[in-house]
């Protein structure tokens, strides 16, 4: 969970975001914060300060939607000490969790003042004025979320200016053709909120595929890629403020292209963003096994900047059970793709994910899952247990498992692959890895935490390097040598020290 860097009081009306969720979502808050700072808003640390608190929510699994509610509950309770010095006066509900249930959740959570959409982004500066000002949003969805999404490029003043004394970027898109281009011309703002060296960047927003346990289509729409030249100019603004590692985020990034006629644009992409003045690393998170392409591959192994780094979502490994889930694949063909990935970057980082006890999942089925994750040796596995999700295909299936058998399905994976995920750290024991310093660690003496090259953030594990020469900062990438593991994380001795500037 994230919240927002504070500056002097100026008498502007104040906000807090709090961030919940995927790194995706930390764009949306980020590009909020933009739009609300250029606006007159002031941004604020902690919600207790904030005459407004706007909580960004997930509304992916079933413990993300309570995490959220929970969330707005507790900065709903801040309103009750607005009397007694406090400043809290309205609490706002953004995000996926917002956008899915809108009515229904403003219906049955009365404390949040305000339930927004996705439409509402653009004017939410208005919106939440409105709002602290007492008036009463009606939530609702909007009917076609392809032309919402990615929530920037947005219309602004032409001059493709910030407001004056606000530290809010505006990117200009590139020119459009006339039946295309609106008046003012698009342009998006964004405005960090975590000094940190690394920085999600988004490629795109939304899916195509209609996966049957999953329901991000139905709110987050259909996939639109950002055009390259947008992409491009956010990350030579990021690596300006002193991003060292770009985050590639979106629901699909093997689609990207696909939309604007060319389905190896991002191939073409990666070297450029690698070559951004400031920028020391390039990471793309989440891609289709299905659709990972040799091309792609090749790139991500071979570009340098662009660390060896593959977020494949298998899923699961029985055919059976990935054609009920509306997905392909199988051991063969997924190990297959490991194979080339590792015959170009023998070191690369694998992730994935796994859901245990989809309906219809036999004993057969949960072994074959089983013996791929033992063959596949990835550095890190999620295990999710199967449950349903409102409005999605999987939901009107049948055989589906006893809540205790998926329990101990799940438990049973779990254990498998952290015992797998811990070997293939040991398998590292005496390696060299190249490490970009977030923090300095508490702990031993002359120590420093942050991640090697085939290591995602917040999900993958760290590596903490003892014996660091004085003078290392943040941002800093330091080439050490791994000497011991804890589970997936990582502890190295430092070789020696560059500059990541």
């Amino acid at each position: 969970m994230t919240t927002s860097h504070t500056r002097p009081g100026d008498g502007l009306l104040s906000v807090a975001m709090v961030t919940l969720g995927c790194a995706r979502n930390e764009v949306d808050s980020e590009e909020l914060a933009g739009r609300l700072e250029a606006d007159g808003f002031r941004l604020v640390d902690d919600p207790e300060d904030a005459d407004t608190v706007v909580v960004n929510t997930c509304g992916f699994v079933e413990a993300a939607k309570k995490d959220s509610v929970d969330t707005l509950l507790q900065a709903a309770d801040l309103k009750a000490s607005a009397g007694k010095g406090g400043h809290t006066q309205a609490v706002v509900a953004v995000g996926c969790l917002a956008e899915r249930y809108g009515k229904d959740l403003a219906e049955s959570l009365p404390e949040a003042d305000a339930v927004l959409g996705f439409d509402d982004y653009p004017d939410i500066a208005a919106r939440l004025r409105s709002i602290v000002a007492g008036e009463t949003h009606h939530a609702h969805t909007p009917s076609d979320r392809r032309k919402l999404l990615p929530i920037s490029p947005v219309d602004r003043d032409a001059s493709g200016v910030s407001v004056p004394g606000h530290a809010a970027p505006v990117f200009d898109a590139p020119d459009l053709a006339a039946d295309q281009a609106p008046a003012s011309g698009p342009r998006a703002v964004r405005r960090r909120l975590d000094g940190g060296p690394m920085a999600p960047l988004k490629l795109a927003s939304g899916c195509d595929r209609r996966c049957s346990f999953c329901a991000i289509p139905s709110f987050r729409g259909s996939f639109v890629s950002r055009r390259p030249s947008d992409v491009l100019q956010e990350a030579q603004w990021l690596g300006s403020q002193g991003v060292k590692e770009l985050f590639l985020v979106s629901e699909n990034s093997t689609s990207y292209g696909k939309d604007l006629g060319d389905l190896r644009l991002l191939e073409t992409l990666l070297p450029e963003l690698a070559a951004v003045d400031g920028v020391e690393r390039v990471r793309v998170s989440y891609l289709q096994p299905a659709e990972t392409r040799p091309g792609l591959i090749e790139t991500i192994a071979g570009t340098p900047g662009v660390v060896p780094y593959f977020d494949l979502s298998f899923q699961h490994a029985s055919a059976s059970v990935l054609r009920r889930m509306r997905r392909f694949g199988d051991p063969d063909s997924f190990l297959s793709l490991l194979e080339q990935i590792r015959s170009l970057a023998p070191e690369a980082g694998v992730r994935s994910n796994v859901i245990v006890g989809f309906p219809g999942e036999t004993e057969d089925d949960l072994q074959t899952l089983c013996d791929f994750l033992e063959a596949a040796r990835m550095d890190v596995t999620g295990v999710f247990g199967y449950s349903d999700e409102d409005g999605t295909e999987a939901e009107s299936y049948d055989g589906k498992l006893d809540p205790d058998e998926v329990r101990e399905r799940t438990e049973h994976v779990t254990a498998l692959v952290e015992e797998l995920n811990a070997q293939r750290a040991e398998e590292r024991i005496g390696s060299t890895v190249d490490v970009l310093v977030e923090s300095l660690a508490d702990g031993p003496e002359a120590a420093v935490e942050g991640r090697a090259a085939h290591q995602g953030p917040e999900v993958d594990g760290t590596t903490l390097v003892e014996d660091v020469a004085g003078g290392v900062a943040v941002g800093d990438i330091i080439t050490a040598t791994v000497t011991a593991t804890d589970g997936v994380d990582l502890i190295a001795t430092t070789t020696h020290a560059t500059d990541g500037a």
